[in-house]
């Protein structure tokens, strides 16, 4: 009789590991989802913080306030970069459409647009920089942190700047169409700084005796 028992708990093994494995990553999903939305109700743009750092919950890549300023950058660098592209295209249809009651609102947005990739690009690499050295002094992790809010701070002017010049609510396709994507570049920046925020903070309450 013992014998059929252990027989059959050893059957059954198999599947108690699964169910077991199976509920410790619905934890580790539901923490990590928890952990982001905590902090994505800081931000002013909550909704969209959720949503553009969604797939990096679903991997369980942020755990740390690190991570979601690390993650929150990329996100914005990726729209920031999707906008220069169809800016680019559209400067160069209207290049040949002869419209230049379009070009010129369009063509500075673009170059607003390549600065913001451009410092975003560098805030990221700022980032795993101070991540690496670690801050080995004051000086040294105030410089990091001051780069780090002036790239990205800057990368938000540029998105802005953009916006302003698409103002009114009577506008063409084509300028309501680039105010919305420079608009999401606009707002996932805000968000990227708000968590830039956070994170120098716990830097420095780490660094703290």
């Amino acid at each position: 009789m013992a014998v059929k028992l252990i027989l059959v708990l050893l059957s059954l093994l198999p599947h108690i590991i699964i169910i077991f494995s199976a509920t410790a990553t619905s934890a580790k999903d539901y923490d990590t989802k928890a952990y982001v939305n905590s902090w994505c109700r800081t931000t002013l743009y909550q909704n969209l913080c959720v949503r553009s750092l969604s797939r990096y919950v679903r991997s369980r890549a942020i755990q740390t306030p690190r991570d979601l300023a690390r993650f929150a950058l990329k996100a914005s660098l990726f729209r920031a970069k999707y906008t220069k592209a169809f800016l680019l295209k559209e400067v160069k249809n209207l290049e040949t459409t002869l419209r230049p009651q379009y070009y010129a609102p369009v063509h500075d947005c673009l170059t607003q647009m390549r600065d913001s990739v451009n410092q975003l690009s560098l805030a990221i690499a700022e980032l795993d920089r101070v991540n690496r050295r670690g801050g080995k002094s004051q000086g040294d992790l105030d410089w990091h942190i001051n780069n780090l809010q002036t790239w990205t701070s800057t990368a938000l002017t540029d998105a802005e700047t953009c916006v302003s010049q698409f103002s009114g609510r009577r506008m063409s396709k084509l300028k309501a169409t680039i105010k919305g994507k420079v608009k999401n570049v606009e707002e996932t920046t805000s968000n990227a700084l708000a968590f830039i925020e956070h994170y120098a903070a716990a830097r420095y309450r780490a660094r703290r005796p």
